[in-house]
C-alpha cells in the first residue's frame, strides 16, 4: 500500500456515496436517497469537532452536559455527514438544507441507525 492509495481513498470518502433508505420493517426502498460522507473525510472529521466544541458549550460549570443538549449535538454531527439528498413531499424535491436534514433525521430512529451505520462502513465508499 501506497500514500497515494491512502489520499485516494480518503478522497472518495470526501465524493461520498449514496443510500438508500430502506423501510425499517420490509427492506424495501423508500425513494429517499442521502448522499453521505466517508469516515474518512475531511466532512466527517470537522463534523466530530463541531460535535466536541457544541458539548464543550453545553457543559455546565461541572463538565456536565444533559441528556437533550447530547441528543442535539449528536444529531447535528449526524447532518453534517449528509452532503446531498434526493427528498420529495407531496410530488415536490424538498430543499437541501441542514435544518432539513435534521427534520427528517428526527422523525424517526430508524432513519438516524441507517445513516449512521451507513456513514461508518468504509466499504460503502471505494478505496481501502
Amino acid at each position: 500500500m501506497q500514500i497515494d492509495d491512502i489520499l485516494s481513498a480518503a478522497a472518495d470518502h470526501e465524493k461520498g456515496a449514496w443510500l438508500d433508505l430502506a423501510h425499517p420493517e420490509t427492506g424495501e426502498p423508500t425513494g429517499i436517497r442521502l448522499r453521505l460522507a466517508g469516515p474518512d473525510s475531511d466532512t466527517q472529521s470537522r463534523s466530530r469537532l463541531s460535535l466536541a466544541d457544541e458539548l464543550a458549550e453545553a457543559a455546565d460549570l461541572d463538565g456536565r452536559v444533559n441528556a437533550a443538549a447530547r441528543e442535539k449535538a449528536r444529531l447535528n454531527s449526524l447532518a453534517r455527514c449528509v452532503l446531498d439528498w434526493e427528498v420529495m413531499e407531496d410530488d415536490q424535491p424538498i430543499p437541501f438544507t441542514h435544518k432539513n436534514v435534521l427534520r427528517l433525521l428526527r422523525a424517526a430512529t430508524w432513519v438516524q441507525v441507517q445513516v449512521d451505520a451507513f456513514a461508518g462502513d468504509r466499504r460503502n465508499f471505494g478505496g481501502l
